[in-house]
């Protein structure tokens, strides 16, 4: 963690902004928002797009299809992350959150007016993929923005768990999106899956009010008072920062893969072996969703009193030993272990993950490029996870379930390479230093008061 980027004169800057609490909360709403959009997307893919965009004889073609457009959207997000970034470290954090909420909230209203392939042919995909692709590219640059300014924002010994604050907000979205599409599961026709794309015009709004009121990072606006703006964030962490985006990217890696497997791609397996435990699988997501939230913010605060790094280990080697359990678990249809599979996977050990990655993945970077460095590499990974579902449903059609399970396993084991090789960023060292220095800042404020 580097203590320097904050104006050592300003010594109240170790108990975070006055703004610190609502940042971080606005921070979540935002995020919920983007990712009730983003999950909303892989949740139709996996039940309905294969055969209203991509009708055929072979309903496993429809599927491959489907997921491929999916992956599309996350192809983008590189891009989107690398522009949020730019941005973010040159001008500000706050408009790109609020332009980034505003571009997909839009896309995803439009997906819910989309006509179908029985209505417009080839049209409806094509339609489908460049919405998609919008999509892609504002849920890449709101991650980084969020994330840092809640991190900014925040008291120096709590960044873990205010950073974490935002990544609960993530699957708090999935859980509105997964409740929403169970809901609506049993409408006629194609209102099961336009209903839930319409209705994220709600949130979209409630969002954009929360996020306008936000204020600047603190920590931002000192370096542009001091002149350490860059003026090319963007060259600058390619050439100054490659080492820690690699790094992000192989930390991002095993959590990116871990959703992607259990919440798309098990899902549409489970749906397609029984039909009948679609509902149970939709409510095994749901829940699952709600129990990652309070996960998200304990992994974050534990992180700030443990340090980040034994947390990710821990997450990443039960990753590893979870694969193949995972699939045997929910082969014979059992509606308890499939919710039990989701609520492990999804509740446990991706949040858990989640949860440290706020502040983990923030603290590899200086405040001159930290949104662009955060955001190219959480980004570039989410991209490759976006094609897990994709990958693991043409590895299933010659190994089976496993697949699916080594290239879940596959990824937990790049997860736990990538934090064996990442230094501790709040490590006991750390962890004293910004104590005395939180002291001393209550000392000065109890000193003014009496």
């Amino acid at each position: 963690m580097e203590l320097t980027t904050i104006d050592r004169d300003r010594p109240k800057a170790a108990l975070g902004s006055p703004d610190r609490i609502k940042t971080a909360i606005a921070a979540a709403v935002g995020t919920s928002v983007e990712n009730y959009d983003f999950i909303a997307y892989g949740t139709a893919s996996a039940l309905y797009f294969g055969a209203v965009f991509f009708p055929g004889e072979d309903p496993v073609v429809g599927t491959i299809l489907a997921f491929a457009t999916l992956a599309v959207g996350f192809l983008m997000r590189p891009i989107g992350g690398a522009v949020g970034g730019y941005l973010g470290d040159r001008f500000g954090r706050k408009p790109v959150l609020v332009a980034a909420m505003l571009v997909m909230g839009s896309a995803t209203f439009l997906i819910g007016l989309l006509p179908t392939y029985a209505q417009v042919g080839l049209l409806a995909p094509v339609l489908l993929v460049v919405i998609r692709m919008i999509q892609g590219l504002a849920f890449g640059a709101e991650w980084g923005g969020a994330v840092t300014m809640a991190y900014e924002h925040a008291p120096w010994n709590r960044r873990g768990m205010f950073a974490a604050i935002p990544q609960s907000g993530n699957p708090l979205g999935i859980a509105l999106a997964s409740l929403m599409f169970l809901a609506c599961s049993n409408l006629p026709g194609d209102w099961a899956w336009r209903v839930p794309f319409l209705a994220s015009a709600v949130l979209v709004i409630a969002g954009l009010i929360v996020r306008a009121r936000l204020s600047e990072s603190p920590e931002f606006e000192a370096a542009k008072a001091k002149g350490e703006v860059e003026k090319n964030p963007f060259l600058a962490t390619l050439r100054n920062d490659w080492r820690g985006v690699l790094r992000v990217i192989a930390l991002r890696i095993v959590e990116s893969f871990a959703y992607y497997l259990t919440a798309t791609y098990l899902l549409n397996y489970i749906s397609s072996n029984h039909p009948d435990a679609r509902s149970t699988a939709l409510a095994g997501i749901s829940i699952a969703s709600v129990v990652a939230i309070v996960t998200t913010f304990l992994a974050g605060s534990l992180s700030d009193r443990i340090g980040r790094r034994p947390l990710y280990i821990a997450a990443c080697v039960v990753a590893l030993l979870f694969a193949f359990p995972m699939y045997l678990l929910t082969n014979d249809g059992v509606p308890s272990l499939i919710i039990m599979v989701f609520v492990f996977g999804i509740g446990v050990i991706h949040a858990s993950l989640t949860g440290t990655q706020g502040a983990l993945l923030t603290e590899q970077f200086r405040t001159s490029t930290r949104t662009s460095g955060a955001s190219i590499g959480y980004q570039v990974a989410a991209s490759l996870g976006g094609f897990a579902p994709l990958i693991a449903a043409l590895l299933t059609t010659k190994f089976d379930w496993p697949g699916a399970a080594i290239l879940y396993m596959a990824a937990a084991v790049i997860g736990l390479v990538g934090i064996l090789c990442t230094r501790e960023t709040w490590g006991p060292q750390e962890r004293e230093r910004v104590e005395l220095l939180v002291q001393a800042a209550r000392s000065d404020d109890a000193k003014v008061t009496a």
